[in-house]
């Protein structure tokens, strides 16, 4: 099992101070994603742009342009102004739209470069039915109104489901079998896509994403809540994989270019990691102990990286940066979402 390697933090990895620090570090993009979208011809539209991570792809796609005559599209029912009103100021030109509505899909403009990012999670076991109508009618309005453009579509390691943790993570090729309501939709929207492209020739990435973490939300922060408020952390999920969001999004950005005919799937995270070991990462910077309850079981939700070190390699940030972050940034007071990941959830209901 791979596992991350400590290094230590740098005056250039101290933690954002604020929320306008930490998106403008989100939105950053490096050398490797401004390479590649100078690759790519035309806009860029961000559909699903106004949830957890879209903001700060759009922003970063902007950041990157760099004299390239392109628009980034941001497209979304921009709920919240505020995230709409930001993003004018940064450059995007934004769309508020239903993507589930067929009028307003109908009524995009044309743009040959498409990341799709919509789609819901918590609440499935609720509301079923919007689940499927987010994660599988929405999708095929879109791959068809967009026949022809370059998709990376944003899925998730659920597709799987559970795994044996010796075994290393699943990888692209592993058969698919959901666990639950939500996994299943998402299995749904995967082949929707693939369906519409194979027919159009739609060039397609199936951007299957394990537990992005940001500040204000993810499996390190979720831990670092309760290892701070001396909350045990239950064990029976031992071993998760996390990726920066930073990361995350410079990587989707970079998929673009390796979308291709016939459509392919990548596993998007970082390393295997004992969910102990981030605990007692958080404590050590912390100062702190970490409490635990029960013992690691043999299965997790986990994904192999090999395909994505080879397609896309870049220097992630290390994961003791990222706990180090996680205590400043709550003992800090910054904000929170208060949307725990659920990675510890066995039965698929979310």
């Amino acid at each position: 099992m791979t596992r991350h390697q400590m290094r230590p933090l740098s005056d250039s990895k101290r933690a954002p101070e604020n929320e306008i620090a930490l998106d403008a570090l989100l939105s950053t993009p490096d050398h490797a994603t401004r390479q590649a979208l100078a690759l790519l011809d035309g806009d860029i539209m961000i559909l699903g742009a106004g949830g957890k991570m879209g903001p700060t792809v759009a922003r970063m796609a902007q950041n990157a342009n760099e004299n390239v005559p392109r628009r980034v599209i941001a497209v979304s029912r921009f709920r919240d102004a505020a995230a709409a009103d930001a993003l004018r100021a940064s450059g995007v030109y934004v769309i508020q739209a239903d993507l589930s509505n067929p009028r307003d899909v109908a009524t995009l403009p044309d743009a040959p470069n498409i990341v799709w990012m919509a789609g819901q999670k918590f609440g499935t076991t609720g509301d079923p039915v919007g689940t499927w109508t987010h994660n599988v009618v929405a999708p095929v309005l879109a791959a068809q109104r967009f026949a022809g453009s370059r998709i990376v579509c944003f899925s998730t390691g659920n597709v799987y489901g559970r795994s044996l943790v010796a075994d290393g993570g699943s990888r692209e090729d592993a058969p698919l079998r959901p666990d639950g309501e939500y996994a299943a939709s998402c299995v749904g929207r995967e082949r929707v896509f693939e369906s519409i492209a194979r027919d159009t020739g739609s060039p397609l990435l199936l951007y299957r994403l394990f537990y992005a973490c940001d500040l204000r939300y993810g499996v390190v922060t979720d831990i670092a809540v309760k290892v701070l408020s001396g909350t045990p952390i239950a064990l029976e999920t031992g071993y998760v994989n996390v990726i920066w969001q930073g990361d995350a999004n410079r990587l989707a950005l970079r998929a673009l270019t390796i979308a291709g005919t016939p459509a392919t799937a990548l596993n998007v995270t970082g390393a295997i990691v004992a969910v102990r070991e981030v605990a007692e990462r958080v404590a050590a910077h912390a100062n702190v102990h970490a409490q635990f309850d029960g013992i690691e079981g043999e299965h997790a939700l986990l994904g192999n990286v090999s395909a994505l070190s080879a397609a896309l390699p870049h220097d992630a940030l290390s994961l003791d940066t990222l706990c180090a972050w996680a205590v400043s940034w709550i003992r800090a007071n910054g904000r929170l979402l208060n949307k725990p990941t659920k990675f510890e959830v066995r039965d698929g209901q979310f």
